[in-house]
């Protein structure tokens, strides 16, 4: 067996959400959990009442409350999983309103980019409203065509938030491939970048960009 290279404290173990989960599970049930592999073993052998207790402990917030947490366990894949349930996924990620930080960008010129979640709440909720100005309704699609930057996860946070669909190609694709590949789904809008930087290189996006728009335009009047 190799050396063990770091164990960590009793105070960092006892703070552990980990160690809160298992508390919850063992309180809620009446269990005395004591391990991460008993409470392996409690999760395999009691599957709905696990991912339950997940729901409750990661404070899912629905605006209605699942009708069962799973169907049929010997359909995998094809289980249906909390049905009944609605929520919204960018509300949820968004509960944090506080000074941390929630991303912190880095790229490859080393320039450093930090945002709260106080400050990304803000910029989703502008770029929310305007997608709502300008027409984007509940179930249509938004597309985009970007780097992974802080921008690119706002726009999706917006487009999620107010019911849209989402859906992103990479800004390494050929102005063809993601053709082919929104092509299918008619955004209604399309979040896009200047640029990108890969191995040292600037690679210019812009005409790709105005490719994707000027066939977009013909395809819309044809």
């Amino acid at each position: 067996m190799g050396k063990l290279l770091w164990r960590p404290s009793k105070e960092r173990i006892n703070q552990a959400n980990m160690t809160r989960f298992i508390d919850f599970v063992s309180e809620k049930h009446s269990l005395r959990i004591e391990s991460y592999s008993q409470l392996y073993e409690w999760s395999i052998q009691n599957i709905p009442d696990f991912w339950a207790a997940m729901w409750e402990f990661g404070g899912i917030i629905s605006s209605k409350r699942y009708d069962r947490v799973v169907d049929d366990l010997s359909k995998f894949p094809g289980a249906t999983w909390f049905s009944g349930a609605r929520l919204n996924f960018a509300e949820n990620l968004l509960r944090c309103r506080d000074d941390y930080p929630a991303f912190v960008f880095r790229g490859e010129n080393q320039a450093s980019v930090e945002i709260t979640y106080s400050n990304l709440f803000a910029q989703v909720a502008r770029l929310g409203k305007s997608l709502r100005e300008i027409g984007i309704k509940k179930g249509e699609c938004v597309g985009a065509y970007m780097p992974n930057l802080i921008e690119t996860t706002v726009a999706m946070l917006a487009a999620t938030s107010i019911g849209a669909t989402w859906a992103s190609c990479g800004s390494e694709l050929a102005p063809e491939a993601v053709l082919a590949r929104l092509g299918q789904i008619k955004p209604k809008v399309l979040f896009t970048s200047d640029g990108y930087r890969y191995k040292g290189k600037v690679f210019n996006m812009l005409p790709g960009v105005a490719r994707i728009a000027d066939i977009s335009l013909l395809l819309k009047k044809s």
